[in-house]
């Protein structure tokens, strides 16, 4: 075991010397995936694998905060989980709410929530706005909680908001449509003051976004890891930036 951690430890300089002048994605957004797998491999049950993968954030955005990426969207729960089983899904809304209520209390990243809240419980929907309200004032880097997440659903929320906009100033559908842009979807969306991602990862083998922004991930690199979210490790990020830095950018160019 002594000498499995050594080369791991050797395996993890090298990559981190491989990165010393590459370019670091500026937003990273993560799907993470396989935490009932995770569980079901190890005769555990559902709600033991969400609480592992819960546990396994807060490395994660160390590892980011220390590689000097500026943004990070986790997509935690999806608007198609909203129809699990009520107990298991009761079961992992409350560990979501702890988990990122966790994260609020260290006080080192801004918390914002991307996804309808007024899908969720009301007291679900309290909590994680509480936690997101105890970050108002961090400089740190942002942490944007997607939960009741779809991008479907963005999409549709971000025309809707759109036309009551235009119904308020008295614009008609057709003055609407007229002088409708690429950039009045953009400004309606949950992340409208942020760029978009430079890198999407996805855990567990799946090789599929499933609806993660799909408006914002256009120009997006997507690495997909092998590992279950709760045993994706240091080294498994190190790679996705290796991957990511190994990239030509061309932009649909």
């Amino acid at each position: 075991m002594a000498q499995w951690n050594m080369l791991y430890d050797m395996y993890e300089r090298r990559l981190k010397a491989e990165l010393s002048d590459a370019a670091v994605p500026a937003h990273i957004g993560v799907i993470l995936d396989g935490n009932r797998r995770w569980a079901k491999s190890l005769g555990a049950t559902a709600s033991q694998g969400h609480r592992a993968g819960a546990g396994k954030i807060s490395e994660f955005l160390q590892w980011s905060d220390d590689a000097g990426v500026s943004i990070v969207t986790l997509w935690l729960l999806s608007t198609d989980n909203l129809s699990r089983d009520a107990g298991e899904l009761g079961e992992l809304l409350r560990i979501i709410c702890e988990a990122v209520s966790l994260l609020a209390d260290q006080g080192r990243w801004k918390l914002a929530v991307v996804g309808d809240l007024s899908l969720l419980p009301e007291k679900v929907s309290e909590d994680l706005r509480a936690s997101v309200a105890r970050t108002a004032d961090v400089q740190g880097m942002t942490v944007n909680i997607a939960v009741g997440y779809g991008g479907r659903h963005e999409i549709t929320e971000a025309v809707r908001s759109m036309m009551r906009e235009a119904s308020a100033q008295g614009r008609t559908l057709d003055e609407l449509a007229d002088s409708f842009t690429d950039a009045d979807i953009t400004a309606h969306l949950y992340t409208k003051d942020q760029p978009d991602p430079d890198l999407v990862i996805r855990t567990s083998g799946e090789q599929r976004l499933s609806g993660f922004m799909l408006w914002q991930s256009v120009h997006s690199e997507y690495y997909f890891c092998e590992v279950y979210w709760p045993d994706f490790r240091r080294v498994d990020f190190l790679r996705a930036l290796r991957s990511y830095a190994q990239r030509e950018r061309r932009m649909g160019k």
